[in-house]
């Protein structure tokens, strides 16, 4: 079943790309620019069909999201239709049109796991006291630490961990208690891996170490849902992680600024660590998943809000600065600066794939 919940959310992930890309193209077709082209993955291309509306629609071969293509899409671009040509209210509507659509979207899917069961990230998450109730409380296996006691026993990162010695656990705080007051002893655990509950050993050790005692950074899935509130906790939660991502961003930021480059890497996750961390949702359960897409929906409307080059807010703050400065955006300098924006991306890209990898390979 995990393997299912890995493929939806691979699904979810790259539908995100997909819904951004889309804001884009209607908000521009609303306000007459035309859209010449709305791509699903990247080229090269393996289908292609021309739409009432003009548009070019197509499926490619590299399914890592999708894309839009404007008539004139440059600044200094001239004539009806084209994205040049129109006010620079229309392309700031343009422009975070996708910001928007990414943001809404992680409003609906935290109010349907308001619905169903929210997971529990946050001490002080917000919630409305008065139709909020907890439905589920599960402890797993964060992570397992190599060559420790629990990995010995076979005990795998995302196992729920239902009993200790034949009794029953829900909290993080049991399992420490119970692992350092049976320190030195074989204890048993009860392990439940895809539905499949079953008893294993597991010899602590006898002192505290890196390992600790089990060789388990333990988890806690606590669900909470409401009723008639869902959408009232799924907008309040939205501008809650809203602030803990610019929170988070300003901490990698002064983490840069004071050469802790190690600290800076830790709070960051590239395409490689989002699919290590989907994966290990997955082992949980589809709410987690379902979470995790919601987070990923949400950064990737305050990233493309930002002024980086080469993503939404980085195009606004360029045009913003040239008509401020009353200075012509040429093509040629506009694309000059979008691919230096973008080179700078890729290069952090591959800095943060490199992390990663150091992250899973424990390097």
């Amino acid at each position: 079943m995990s393997i299912f919940y890995f493929i939806i959310g691979i699904i979810l992930f790259i539908g995100l790309v997909v819904l951004h890309e889309l804001g884009h193209a209607i908000v521009a077709r609303r306000n007459r620019v035309e859209v010449e082209e709305f791509g699903i993955g990247f080229p090269p291309r393996a289908w292609a069909r021309k739409l009432r509306n003009g548009t070019l629609f197509t499926l490619n071969w590299l399914p890592l999201g999708g894309f839009v293509r404007l008539k004139g899409e440059h600044d200094a671009a001239d004539g009806p239709g084209t994205y040049g040509g129109a006010s620079l209210w229309v392309k700031t509507k343009i422009l975070l049109a996708g910001v928007v659509v990414n943001w809404l979207t992680a409003v609906v899917i935290f109010t349907i796991l308001a619905l169903v069961g929210m997971p529990q990230v946050l001490k002080d998450q917000f919630i409305v006291p008065g139709d909020t109730q907890t439905t589920n409380q599960q402890l797993f296996a964060g992570q397992v630490v190599k060559n420790s006691p629990a990995e010995r026993a076979g005990i795998q990162s995302g196992d729920k961990i239902t009993a200790l010695n034949g009794q029953t656990v829900t909290s993080a705080k049991q399992l420490t208690d119970f692992t350092q007051a049976h320190a030195g002893q074989t204890v048993t655990v009860t392990i439940q891996h895809d539905k499949q509950q079953r008893n294993v050993q597991i010899a602590l050790n006898h002192q505290r170490s890196d390992q600790g005692y089990a060789g388990i950074a333990p988890g806690e899935q606590n669900s909470r849902r409401s009723t008639w509130s869902a959408p009232i906790v799924g907008a309040g939660l939205t501008v809650q992680f809203t602030y803990e991502t610019f929170k988070g961003l300003g901490t990698i930021i002064g983490d840069l600024a004071q050469q802790r480059y190690k600290e800076a890497g830790q709070n960051v996750a590239g395409p490689v660590g989002i699919f290590s961390i989907l994966k290990s949702s997955s082992e949980i359960g589809f709410a987690p998943v379902l979470f995790l897409i919601g987070i990923i929906s949400l950064t990737l409307a305050v990233m493309n809000v930002l002024p980086i080059p080469a993503l939404d807010g980085g195009r606004l703050f360029v045009t913003l600065l040239f008509r401020a400065l009353r200075k012509p955006l040429t093509k040629e300098r506009e694309e000059a600066i979008q691919t230096a924006g973008f080179l700078v991306l890729m290069v952090l890209v591959l800095v943060i794939t490199f992390v990663d990898v150091g992250r899973l390979t424990g390097k």
